[in-house]
């Protein structure tokens, strides 16, 4: 009922689109011409820029083809200007021309090259931190001084309605389940190793953030929270460019995020390459209690551990690859990807047991030392189209990704009495590879239809692959036994086969974009047995349809007020070896488990925003999932289980407002603020969860600029108490400032910045809904960095035309190791 619900509507929304574009709405018109340097010559590059004659705000822009050639469609009726720029040309201004009845081909546009005998002109403009669009939020990174040195995942969690815990999880407004991509590729990995490799992956690279709450069609349905996409920075100029970025952060442990990369085009080929190199170490001291109670619910013991956890990271990556440009059409692409990750954490845990009258009855001190080394390659060829000057285009993107982690662990635990004197010894060490073989190929069609609309489809098939294999063993008078109890070996194969149709348009006030995207999921797991364990094995097979809707309306001509909802159905995968059914030791008393009977998640999300002089954004959302993927836990005699769970409901309501205000002609001001109600409804192991809570969350940011080279930022963040799930987290802040200043002619700059000046943010919080139980944590993080960055840009060239690659698009985020 529900699929053919979901049909009706979007042919409903079509039909719609269909009749008003034809009855009630403007006649849209077409703007071409080209542009000439002068010698007569056709310029490729040049930058045409189409703005209202009444105030000149931006309507469109493009680029001009080899032949010198632009065009715009899908204008409205108006008075226009065109604007347009190339490097070593004086910029072009038209006089006002009035798009009414018919088609406006323009005439010839001669630029006349820069006199080189003039002063340097400096152009002066920023990109505001934020900028808000019909299906997303981008921020602009290097808008903010204090990213100048960090890391991606430092990044993510200055932006407006994204939330990173300890862990490395992402919440987007409140609500978990986030897949994150990097350049319209998903990072296929699970929260812990998506952590560490946005942490190697440094700021200076990347150059936007874009934040969707209910993606387009286009988009994997993957990702009840959303998507949040990552762009790095790719040079665009002929001739040889390139960045480098250099910075060296101090906590209690250094940090470094080192950065190279260039771009050079020479004749039909583009050659593009770029080059990480970062140490991030850092520890967390972790305090743990727990409370043991009888069936009656009186006290018989507790337990306390300290953990000191000392984290050293490397991150070394690499990307290169080449467009060819066969004709002005058609671009063939290839982009190879890697990185080798080595890490080495060493937990030090010291525990005390107590009985009923809380006296110490034994002490436990373990020592858990682990290798890891983390690598990846990939390789991506793609080919795109352009049938003619319309905009009409076809691409296809054949991805091939390897993942091979490797970690040695040994977990040494002491037992002493309560005097202190030795009991017990025992030697557990662990060797666990895993091999991740992921295969997409994907297939895009852009058609935009003569009445100035849209349209896009395309279809999608993955090929997922995983063999995780654990070997434990006990180390008996020296020698090892094996252990099977922990031991284990799991395979798990996924196909996924997609399609979608998107269809978008502007009228006059309105603006529209409606999709419906189909997904047939195929699983299979198969659980290795060993002495002790027999096999099993477990299939699954489902088909989703996922729409998605925009709508945009303008209340005024001067879009002082405008008007926007969206709604999107989502879909939230386990990660692959989640359903792993074994467990492994974390430490003697905490037991981490896989669970095969996951259920994916599925949710309907809906927004309606309004929106002021394009400063002030207003939404209220509303959001509601059905079996929740999240961490459960669960206390069987001393042992402590975590693992992933279904909760059965997840109600998400509330209200943002994001800003940007003009203070001062030196004096800019963004602020983020949300306030939320989260509620969750599930029985876990027999106990009954029912409850839900507000919490507030604010960011505000200043940004202030001291003269032509010096600028400042002072920032602060605060969220009150937050309920997820069994976990209840008490109120973080943190306040962080920086300064910057240009050098070598505006093309490189100097920052220094403080992170958690206070240092306040550190996490705490209880886990609740255990029975017989109760439990409570607080954590000191390397929070408070000093952190200074130089970086540098350099470019000779002309302008070129940016293509998007990639055909992967979700699979990265659940890959866990």
């Amino acid at each position: 009922m529900l699929k053919r619900y979901t049909l009706h509507s979007l042919f409903c929304v079509f039909s719609w689109s269909s009749f008003y574009s034809t009855t009630l709405f403007a006649q849209t018109f077409k703007i071409n011409g080209t542009v000439k340097g002068s010698s007569q010559k056709p310029l490729e590059g040049a930058v045409v820029s189409l703005v209202t004659a009444k105030d000149s705000a931006f309507v469109k822009a493009a680029v001009t083809e080899t032949d010198g050639q632009f065009e715009f469609i899908g204008i409205k009726s108006s008075v226009y200007l065109l604007m347009v720029n190339h490097l070593g040309y004086q910029k072009s201004l038209s006089t006002p021309f009035e798009v009414d009845k018919t088609d406006v081909n323009w005439p010839t546009i001669v630029l006349q090259e820069a006199n080189k005998n003039l002063a340097e002109v400096t152009v002066k403009g920023k990109k505001p931190f934020v900028e808000t669009k019909i299906d997303r939020t981008v921020v602009n990174v290097d808008a903010l001084i204090s990213n100048a040195g960090t890391n991606a995942l430092e990044v993510l969690e200055k932006s407006p309605g994204v939330a990173v815990d300890q862990n490395g999880g992402i919440r987007l407004k409140g609500k978990s389940g986030v897949v994150v991509f990097v350049d319209d590729k998903p990072t296929y990995l699970s929260a812990d190793d998506l952590a560490n490799y946005l942490k190697s992956l440094p700021a200076g690279s990347v150059e936007t953030i874009e934040i969707m709450p209910n993606p387009p069609a286009k988009y994997d349905a993957a990702g009840n929270a959303g998507v949040i996409n990552i762009r790095l920075k790719k040079n665009v100029l002929r001739g040889f460019n390139g960045g480098l970025s250099l910075s060296y952060g101090q906590g209690v442990y250094r940090r470094t995020n080192n950065s190279l990369n260039f771009n050079y085009r020479v004749n039909q080929f583009n050659f593009f390459s770029s080059l990480s190199v970062n140490q991030n170490n850092s520890y967390q001291d972790l305090t743990i209690w727990r409370r043991y109670y009888d069936a009656a619910g009186k006290f018989n013991s507790a337990f306390t551990q300290n953990s000191y956890i000392q984290r050293n990271n490397g991150g070394n990556s690499v990307k290169a690859g080449f467009d060819y440009y066969a004709s002005k059409k058609s671009t063939f692409g290839l982009v190879l990807n890697g990185f080798y990750n080595p890490s080495s954490n060493t937990v030090t845990n010291k525990a005390q047991v107590l009985d009923a009258k809380n006296e110490v009855t034994s002490f436990v001190e373990a020592l858990s030392p682990t290798d890891r080394i983390w690598k990846n390659g990939s390789i991506n060829l793609n080919f795109a189209h352009k049938f003619d000057s319309t905009g009409k285009e076809l691409s296809t993107n054949i991805d091939y990704i390897h993942y091979q982690s490797t970690s040695d662990q040994t977990l040494t635990n002491t037992i002493l009495d309560a005097k202190n004197q030795f009991v017990s010894r025992s030697i557990l060490v662990s060797y666990l590879p895993t091999t991740i073989d992921i295969g997409t190929a994907k297939v895009d069609y852009v058609h935009p239809t003569s009445d100035g609309g849209r349209f896009e489809t395309g279809v999608k098939t993955s090929i997922i692959g995983t063999g995780n294999i654990a070997d434990f063993f006990d180390i008996l008078d020296g020698k090892p036994s094996p252990n099977y109890e922990f031991t284990n070996n799991f395979n798990y194969n996924e196909n996924i086969n997609a399609s979608y149709v998107n269809y978008s348009r502007n009228w006059k006030q309105w603006s529209l974009q409606a999709g419906l995207r189909f997904e047939n999921t195929i699983i299979k797991g198969h659980q290795l047995g060993n002495k002790q364990t027999k096999d099993s094995t477990f299939t699954r097979k489902y088909n989703s349809f996922f729409p998605t809707l925009y709508l945009q309306y303008r209340l005024d001509s001067t879009n002082t007020h405008q008007m926007g909802f969206s709604f999107g159905r989502r879909i939230d995968r386990p990660n692959y070896q989640d359903m792993n059914p074994f467990s492994y030791p974390l430490d003697r008393f905490t037991y981490y488990g896989g669970n095969p009977f996951l259920q994916p998640t599925f949710s309907y999300n809906f927004e309606l925003s309004h929106t002021f002089k394009n400063k002030i954004t207003t939404t209220l959302q509303y959001s509601i999932a059905k079996n929740v993927i999240s961490e459960t836990n669960e206390q069987r005699g001393t042992i402590y289980y975590s693992r992933p769970g279904n909760f059965g409901q997840r109600i998400s309501y509330g209200i943002s407002v994001n800003g940007s205000f003009q203070l001062a002609k030196w004096w800019t001001l963004n602020v983020y603020t949300e306030y939320i109600n989260n509620g969750f409804k599930a029985t876990l192991y027999g106990q009954r969860l029912d409850d839900s809570r507000f919490y507030w969350a604010v960011i505000p940011t200043n940004q202030i600029q001291i003269n032509g080279s010096w600028s400042a930022e002072l920032a602060s963040s605060y969220q009150s108490t937050f309920l997820l799930g069994q976990l209840l987290i008490y109120p973080i802040g943190s306040v962080r400032a920086g300064v910057a200043k240009k050098i070598l002619k505006n093309q490189g700059a100097l920052k220094l910045n403080v992170s958690d000046i206070f240092y306040t943010n550190q996490i705490k919080g209880d886990i609740r809904n255990i029975a017989n139980a109760s439990a409570n944590w607080f954590s000191y993080l390397d929070s408070r960095v000093v952190t200074l960055s130089f970086s540098y840009r350099f470019n000779k060239g002309k302008t070129l035309n940016l293509r998007q690659t990639g055909g992967s698009e979700n699979e990265k985020s659940r890959v866990r190791s």
